[in-house]
């Protein structure tokens, strides 16, 4: 039995069915979506999406959609299907799909009269090329199969409409055609496995809509280029493949490809695998270097997701190679930020006063996950390096006060992870003393002091632990108010709103806090923070509660981190509950933790959005596959999964 599969009466549905995402992605940065009947939601999405960096650094949709049209005894079944207009869908082809799942890659299985097809999409790991594969698996009689590309060849953040600019020429390559839209992109190489006649037939596909675009209060409709077509004939049992790809290929080595990506691609047959697969989907290897991609369809290598993802994407399943490779990019940007030199590398958002912090907590979760010994001979000097960097006041925007804490200023700059703007000004504008910038700066010092003892270097070590006792001190004389902790200080204003942030202070191997004020913190962000899907990020009894992220982009971006539900914090809550009540915690987490169990088939299948309303049902929003999100719930579940099988051994 399938662990994703949906059948024909939700897929007929389209209702439900329209919600319902898939994503395949590979190293080369590029990615394939849909929904699960194939009708484009977004404007992201696309059957060949991938970077152009001789137009800019995003990605572009090249190849947005592939109609496929079966035809027996002269008799036409199309079974494409877009949105034109309200209600309006059309050729209206779900009504002939039988089932999806994504036991491997996703797979559609469609019914039309006595001829059974079934289609399987992927995306080579190593370039920019997906393969659709068509198996007859039924059929009373020869098959005629057409497939009708619509191209885009745009930025996804963007839209296309019928203009005099467009390219409509075409060159030749075996079995099949290649088209050059415009000026800087590359080409789209469109072939079969098999010998195929394209007619050539130019038309706009006019009026295309995009209903999630609409819902966000965005332009959603443009017009996609039809070139033509391509038709072939099937027997019963016989299978072909199309390539798209911005080079051609050998059609004779088209399926072998197929079968050589399909082998490598591991099962989605549990809960923890569907996590270990959507975790690898956000690695994209370039110019040699490994990046963790901060999600799907618009993020790109944004240090602070990279950094909160990296050790639930690696470390939590054994992928120790992986950690380092990752982290020598991020080593390399760090060595970069440090000297002032310029990037080499493509992460953005390097100057996020809070990115240092992450970093040495990255290299914590290495010797965790190995030992002390070992990062500190892989990183101490580095780890000293940061300490340094940051003591000396050389950070723009992180400064050590006499009292030991940091102070950030985030009144005109979106300074923390809650980093909404309108016209470029935070929406919360959390600035002075932050809570977990603090919380992570004690945990650094604890753990600095660690790091130079293993090294060898006493006066270091004894020096770190000093700080880390006046700064640990001060914290709690600043931000302790007797039941949690204020969310930031600002001179004389201290913020009582109950936010998720303080959990770190509990979380963190390093506390501040004494064993009664964890348990404080931890029961009070329970109490009014806690759902199904994770932490508010507001708590529901504050006058600026805003749970619903819906509306147009304003009133999104206002409610972002005013109640909206983040998931990446349960991670930092599961460690501060199982800190608090040890033993008793594994049950607990493991019901709260089977929560999310469902979310695989609510959305995009196989992984976990970015955040969720935070009132019921707690629909899923934001971006379709989220990097902290995904790696965080991983990393809890690996610990559950292992504290279960040693409480069995025991």
């Amino acid at each position: 039995m399938s662990y994703l599969k949906f059948d024909r009466t939700l897929l007929m549905n389209l209702e439900k069915s329209l919600s319902k995402e898939f994503l395949r992605t590979n190293r080369n940065g590029s990615y394939m979506s849909s929904s699960v009947v194939d009708c484009n939601t977004r404007k992201y999405h696309g059957y060949l999406v991938t970077p152009v960096p001789e137009v800019d650094g995003y990605n572009h949709v090249l190849l947005s959609s592939l109609d496929e049209t079966v035809i027996q005894y002269g008799a036409e079944f199309n079974l494409g299907i877009h949105k034109y207009g309200p209600d309006c869908f059309a050729p209206g082809g779900h009504k002939y799909i039988r089932e999806f799942h994504v036991d491997t890659v996703p797979t559609t299985i469609y019914r039309v009269g006595g001829v059974i097809l079934k289609k399987e999409r992927l995306l080579v790991e190593d370039e920019d090329r997906v393969l659709i594969r068509y198996t007859l698996l039924e059929a009373h009689s020869h098959t005629t199969l057409r497939l009708k590309p619509l191209l885009a060849f745009r930025g996804i953040h963007f839209l296309t409409y019928e203009n005099n600019r467009i390219r409509k020429d075409f060159s030749n390559v075996e079995n099949g055609v290649a088209f050059c839209l415009y000026d800087k992109y590359p080409q789209l190489a469109m072939q079969t496995s098999k010998k195929s006649k394209f007619v050539y037939l130019p038309a706009w596909n006019k009026g295309v809509e995009y209903p999630k675009e609409q819902e966000r209060g965005l332009y959603y409709k443009e017009d996609l280029f039809a070139p033509g077509y391509f038709e072939l004939t099937m027997q019963s049992g016989e299978s072909v493949v199309f390539a798209a790809g911005t080079k051609d290929i050998n059609p004779r080595t088209i399926k072998s490809l197929f079968n050589r990506e399909l082998k490598q691609t591991k099962p989605n047959d549990s809960f923890e695998n569907c996590l270990v697969n959507a975790a690898e989907q956000f690695f994209v290897e370039k110019n040699g270097d490994l990046y963790i991609v901060a999600g799907y369809p618009w993020f790109t290598f944004r240090v602070r997701d990279a950094l909160l993802s990296l050790p639930g994407a690696t470390l939590s399943v054994g992928n120790i190679d992986g950690f380092e490779r990752m982290f020598a990019t991020m080593t390399k940007m760090a060595a970069d930020y440090i000297s002032g030199n310029d990037y080499s590398t493509d992460y953005i958002e390097t100057y996020v006063p809070d990115c240092p912090l992450w970093f040495m907590w990255n290299i914590q979760q290495y010797a965790i996950y190995t030992s002390v010994e070992q990062a500190a001979a892989k990183y101490g000097r580095l780890m000293l390096e940061v300490i340094d960097f940051i003591e000396k006041q050389k950070h723009p925007n992180l400064f050590v006060h006499d009292n030991g804490l940091l102070y950030t200023g985030g009144t005109t700059v979106a300074a923390t992870w809650m980093n909404a703007t309108e016209n470029r000004q935070p929406i919360t504008p959390r600035t002075g003393y932050i809570v977990e910038f603090n919380a992570l700066w004690y945990n650094a010092l604890c753990f600095g002091a660690k790091i130079a003892s293993a090294m060898g270097d006493n006066s270091v070590a004894d020096r770190l632990a000093y700080r880390a006792s006046h700064t640990g001190s001060a914290f709690v004389d600043n931000f302790w108010n007797g039941t949690y902790l204020y969310d930031y200080i600002d001179g004389a204003y201290r913020d009582v709103e109950v936010r998720p942030n303080m959990i770190f202070a509990v979380s963190l191997p390093y506390s501040p806090l004494d064993a009664k004020q964890q348990k404080s913190v931890l029961d009070i962000i329970t109490r009014e923070l806690l759902t199904v899907k994770g932490l508010h990020s507001l708590s529901p009894k504050s006058g600026m509660y805003r749970p619903n992220y819906v509306g147009g982009m304003y009133e999104r971006n206002h409610n972002y981190h005013n109640g909206p539900v983040w998931p990446f914090l349960s991670g930092a809550y599961a460690d501060a509950y199982m800190k608090v009540y040890k033993n008793s915690a594994a049950q607990f987490l493991r019901r709260f933790f089977a929560g999310y169990e469902n979310e695989l088939t609510e959305l995009t299948v196989g992984t976990l959005s970015e955040l969720y309303d935070g009132n019921p049902p707690f629909k899923g929003h934001g971006g379709m596959s989220y990097a902290p999100t995904v790696a965080e719930i991983l990393r809890i579940a690996r610990i559950i999964n292992n504290e279960n099988n040693d409480t069995q051994q025991r």
